[in-house]
């Protein structure tokens, strides 16, 4: 199947500002909070948030390694050298989202979670299948990694006001909130350069929630700051939720999965292994997890050492 036209008009943040963003092959994934285009029509409308169908996300690992002469040379003669040129970071994924639902996205570091927020989110296209979303998309994938670091927090609430396509009037009146949301007194005009993780994530959460998009997108940011702004931020995401809002939580904090969330989905090597209420979901990660912990433990006695052999 054709890869889908993606409605793309966000970029990948690079130090000290922002670029372009660019396709599977190999992306600069850290992420600011900005638009995505809906593939047609609003929010409601008898549709859901998202579509995804049969998705396949695949790497060109010939980007990812260091290229010369030597390891050219057997592809220009069209020779194969045995070693691996691709890799599908998500293979065969289908799912919908409903206007109103929270999902939480868990699995093992490497199992995809983040690579399919990217490609939600429209910074990666699809290499097979296709994505569908309706509605306006904000995505938080990487609390702050948009900011111009030597602007202060108050310009750099100005200039994501710019990539979100909001006028300087609009986000005028949002500016108070957002600014006190994010609680961080006198240091909204200091450079951002200057703050904290902590302080960065409350202004980026702040931003990113301030616009109350149809769909968002969250990479492991709730559990950022202190008790204080995780409990302001669990009380943020539920408003979403219950303005119909969409929500699609990437996380390894399984308390979070089940305070949050009225769905989840267990993905495992790029696959989604399964579906359904947060609690059993959860319960089942628990269980894989402590299956492949014994499972190694056992293959390590194999090679430990006879008691009393030199």
């Amino acid at each position: 199947m054709a890869s889908s036209e993606l409605r793309s008009t966000v970029g990948t943040a690079t130090p000290g500002g922002i670029g372009n963003g660019t396709g599977a092959g190999g992306a600069d994934l850290g992420v600011p909070a900005l638009p995505v285009r809906p593939s047609g029509g609003g929010a409601g409308m008898g549709r859901p948030a998202i579509e995804v169908e049969d998705l396949g996300i695949r790497y060109n690992l010939r980007l990812t390694r260091r290229t010369t002469i030597k390891n050219s040379l057997p592809g220009w003669f069209g020779r194969d050298d045995g070693t691996p040129k691709h890799f599908w970071a998500l293979r065969h994924l289908s799912f919908r989202l409903e206007h109103g639902e929270s999902l939480a996205i868990i699995g093992p570091n490497g199992a995809g979670k983040s690579t399919l927020l990217l490609s939600l989110a429209g910074i990666l296209q699809p290499s097979e299948g296709e994505i569908k979303t309706y509605g306006q998309v904000s995505t938080l994938l990487t609390l702050g990694a948009g900011f111009e670091l030597e602007l202060s927090g108050r310009d750099n609430i100005d200039l994501a006001a710019a990539f979100l396509g909001i006028s300087h009037r609009e986000m005028a009146g949002l500016a108070p909130s957002i600014i006190e949301f994010a609680d961080i007194g006198p240091f909204i005009d200091a450079p951002v350069k200057t703050y904290s993780t902590g302080m960065k994530a409350r202004l980026g959460f702040a931003i990113a929630t301030a616009i109350t998009p149809d769909i968002l997108l969250l990479d492991e940011v709730l559990g950022t700051g202190d008790q204080t702004f995780r409990a302001r931020s669990r009380g943020r995401i539920q408003e979403l939720v219950t303005q119909a809002k969409a929500i699609v939580l990437v996380t390894h904090d399984l308390t979070y999965v089940t305070e949050f969330c009225n769905r989840a989905i267990l993905i495992e090597r790029g696959q989604i292994i399964s579906e359904g209420q947060p609690e059993t979901i959860v319960d089942l990660y628990r269980q894989r997890v402590e299956e492949r912990k014994l499972l190694a433990e056992a293959e390590g006695q194999r090679f430990a050492k006879v008691p009393g052999a030199r």
